[in-house]
Formats: structure tokens, C-alpha cells, sequence
């Protein structure tokens, strides 16, 4: 789900996915009721357990919550400075970028959330971090890149992130990151709108 394995409605069945990742039931079912309630998953009598779909005014409610959530973090990033992990960003930045125009998606989703996870260590605020991970875990769907243009404008805007933070200007990081999250969350909205025509 979180990695693009899952699409919104299909049915998360205990057996296969015991058998998918080889354990029992028993920490599938666990796992399940985590999801669920953590809201990552919907579980009904009638169809048991699957990955949601988001209407387009829970998106935009999502979104407008994780751009500001997200500049916040971006503003103490660069207040912060912290030169260990800006080196790290560095690195991840430019493997994401190298990887965009080529890379597939599951490994464009794992730096994209290596990037994140950083610039989140970044803002040192373990309060806002926890409510990032739990956003961006509820807003994977939307923030996929589904095309390499997607995902090499989204490298793009985390560079410029970057930049800032690492200029330590605080006001320019808020917005950068601020307006990356209503861009990508746009072009999923978009996306979403033409696919239900």
C-alpha cells in the first residue's frame, strides 16, 4: 500500500498475505488491526480488509495539513543546520536525482521517504516528526510520482528545499516546502478527477 503494492479497493486477504511475506496469521492479524487503527486500512464485515480510496476532499484535507506540517519542519531544518544531516540530505538528494529520469518506482518512494525521514531528523522536533510519518503514511497514494517528469520535478523541489535549509533561510524553506506539497498534491488530485471521467 505505502509502497505502491497495493491500490485503493483491493482486498487485503490474511492467507495470502501470511503466505506473500511467510509468517502466520496470527502477526498478519495484528498487523491488520495497526493499519486499521491508525486508519491506513478500511475494515468492514462484508468485504474484511482493504486499502482505502481517498475521496478528493479528504486529499485536499490531507494536503493542506501536510504542507503545513511539512514547512514547518522545512523552517526548522534550516534553523537548526545540523551539518551531519545536511550531509546525509545531500546524499539521498542526489541518488533520488540520478534516479528519477530512470528509476522505478519503489526505489524513488524509498528515497523519497529516506529524504524526508532526513529533513525531518533535520527539524528536531520529534513531536512534529511523528506527525509527518503518520501524514505521509496516509497520503502515500497521493504522493507517488506516477511519471518520470513527476518524479524529476520532484527532485527538483527537493534540491531547492535543500538549498535553503542549508542557506538557513528559514522563510524560503517554509515555503518551498509548502508549495511542494500542494504541487504534488495537485497533480494527484488532477490525475484522479481525468481517471474518474
Amino acid at each position: 500500500m505505502l509502497t505502491g503494492a497495493y491500490k485503493a479497493g483491493d482486498r487485503l486477504v490474511e492467507e495470502r498475505l501470511a503466505k506473500e511475506f511467510g509468517v502466520s496469521r496470527v502477526p498478519v492479524r495484528e498487523a491488520l488491526r495497526t493499519l486499521a487503527s491508525e486508519g491506513l486500512i478500511d475494515v468492514t464485515a462484508r468485504h474484511g480488509a482493504m486499502v482505502p480510496s481517498l475521496t478528493p476532499e479528504q486529499a485536499q484535507e490531507l494536503i493542506e495539513v501536510r504542507a503545513n506540517i511539512e514547512a514547518l519542519n522545512a523552517r526548522l531544518a534550516a534553523r537548526r543546520h545540523d551539518p551531519k544531516i545536511i550531509a546525509r540530505l545531500q546524499r539521498i538528494l542526489a541518488s533520488g536525482t540520478k534516479a528519477a529520469p530512470k528509476g522505478s518506482v519503489r526505489l524513488l518512494l524509498e528515497l523519497n521517504d529516506e529524504f524526508h525521514n532526513a529533513l525531518a531528523e533535520a527539524g528536531s522536533n520529534r513531536v512534529l516528526g511523528d506527525l509527518m510519518r503518520s501524514l505521509r503514511d496516509r497520503t502515500a497514494p497521493a504522493f507517488s510520482p506516477t511519471t518520470p517528469g513527476q518524479a524529476k520535478k520532484t527532485w527538483e523541489d527537493h534540491a531547492e528545499i535543500l538549498r535553503a535549509v542549508i542557506d538557513g533561510d528559514e522563510n524560503l524553506a517554509w515555503e518551498l516546502a509548502s508549495q511542494h506539497i500542494h504541487n504534488v498534491g495537485s497533480d494527484y488530485l488532477a490525475t484522479e478527477r481525468k481517471g474518474n471521467r
